[in-house]
């Protein structure tokens, strides 16, 4: 950790479709910040963190939990499931980690996720014909739907009794037509049994309850660091992504500002996670992906299996022209390289430096593209075997290695500054 430099406030955020580490790179930054702010999506994420050989999955609480001075909090922008974020909570404690109002802070203007939410999501996912967007079925694009049209449930609405029951019959007037009469679903939880749930769910977690903008100009005025944790990745945002194949908030540098709140002097740092190669998890087109026994390689591998979901992953090259994409919507200040060691065991990696699209070559993804169109270049990486010491630099590292992260470099522009090279916290160089 003594390479790491801290300049002030910054952010980590996924630079593809998900999975890239997040979870480890911010467990291994929390030491160095004050505070991690989890500022967008739901439990429909999955940060895994290993430390000495145990294995941690984080969902809806920050990744900074196990890193024992580091204040969490949970943004204004995050939609929060209360029996799921207190199972976690209670997870967590059950395994010796402390989680306190000490440490932990949700923001009293969460969005609540529903029992409707939840069914409603799983019912348009499982009867809808035409499109399969493979959501979790966690009620997380529901529970948005419910705060842009102005009905949402906040956390603070938990403890008003009468404000609760009010938003439940109002939610359930529509939410109940479309269940019973396009889904034929009669078996759902009563107005009076929801209300009753939640509010002992409301119970538990008011002592963790925070204004997030106030936890943050605290923090900001004794001069601490703050570090922001996006969840997903970039081409699952809902403005830049590959919609409808997508996410239901932003993932990007935006969803910082939406979702919480960045005090003046803005960011110094912005870390895009990318895996050496590409993964994706449900519906929506994928350039990269490789179909046969070397993406099932590449799967079996990696153990590219969803840390939420339990689905199998989709496996592909590491594509460029999306990572430009990427820095060029987010601002990636540097690239967090992870999984290295899986590419390592492949003899006949490629690298995907542009697509052939209607007659041109790009070498960057463009919004508006039609993805199932897009016919990916390729370019061999060579042989990237040698080992990987967390000591080393960048001058020690193997010269395939060295080549793929040049070639990476000098595509999107922006620096590698550390190389993941297997689950653990210390298994990672810093260039």
């Amino acid at each position: 950790m003594s390479h790491f430099k801290i300049l002030g406030h910054s952010a980590v955020l996924g630079a593809q479709w998900g999975d890239e580490g997040k979870g480890k790179i911010v467990d291994l930054m929390a030491p160095k910040f004050d505070l991690v702010v989890r500022f967008q999506g739901g439990n429909n994420a999955g940060h895994t963190v290993v430390v000495k050989g145990k294995k941690t999955v984080l969902h809806l609480l920050p990744s900074g939990l196990l890193s024992p001075k580091t204040i969490n909090l949970i943004g204004h922008g995050a939609v929060v499931d209360p029996q799921h974020l207190w199972d976690e909570i209670e997870n967590l404690r059950a395994k010796g980690v402390e989680v306190t109002p000490k440490n932990l802070k949700i923001s009293s203007q969460a969005t609540v996720i529903h029992h409707y939410a939840k069914l409603l999501d799983q019912m348009r996912e499982s009867n809808n014909k035409s499109v399969k967007i493979g959501t979790t079925g966690k009620g997380i694009g529901p529970a948005y739907e419910d705060k842009i049209a102005r009905r949402a449930i906040k956390m603070c609405d938990l403890l008003d009794e009468k404000k609760l029951h009010q938003l439940l019959e109002g939610l359930w007037q529509e939410r109940g037509i479309l269940l019973f009469q396009l889904y034929q679903q009669r078996d759902v939880v009563r107005i009076e049994e929801e209300l009753l749930r939640l509010q002992k769910l409301g119970e538990n977690l008011a002592p963790f309850y925070a204004d997030d903008m106030e936890i943050i100009d605290l923090v900001n005025e004794k001069s601490g660091n703050i570090l922001y944790e996006g969840a997903q990745g970039m081409m699952l945002d809902i403005n830049f992504g590959t919609y409808p194949f997508v996410t239901s908030s932003s993932t990007t540098i935006g969803g910082i500002f939406t979702g919480s709140y960045i005090p003046r002097g803005g960011l110094k740092k912005v870390i895009g996670v990318a895996k050496a190669y590409t993964t994706r998890v449900g519906s929506g087109a994928f350039p990269t992906e490789i179909i046969g026994a070397q993406g099932d390689l590449l799967q079996k591998l990696g153990s590219e299996v969803g840390a939420t979901t339990g689905r199998i992953r989709r496996c592909g090259w590491l594509d460029l022209a999306q990572l430009k994409y990427a820095v060029k919507v987010s601002g990636y200040t540097e690239i967090a390289l992870t999984k290295v060691d899986i590419l390592q065991q492949i003899t006949d990696a490629q690298v995907c430096v542009g697509y052939d699209y209607r007659g041109k070559f790009f070498d960057q993804f463009q919004m508006g593209m039609k993805i199932e169109e897009l016919k990916p270049r390729y370019e061999s990486i060579g042989n990237l075997s040698g080992e990987l010491k967390s000591t080393m630099t960048r001058e020690d590292l193997p010269q395939g290695i060295k080549a793929y992260i040049e070639k990476i470099e000098k595509h999107i522009q922006t620096p590698v500054s550390m190389i993941s090279y297997g689950p653990e916290r210390d298994q990672i160089i810093f260039l």
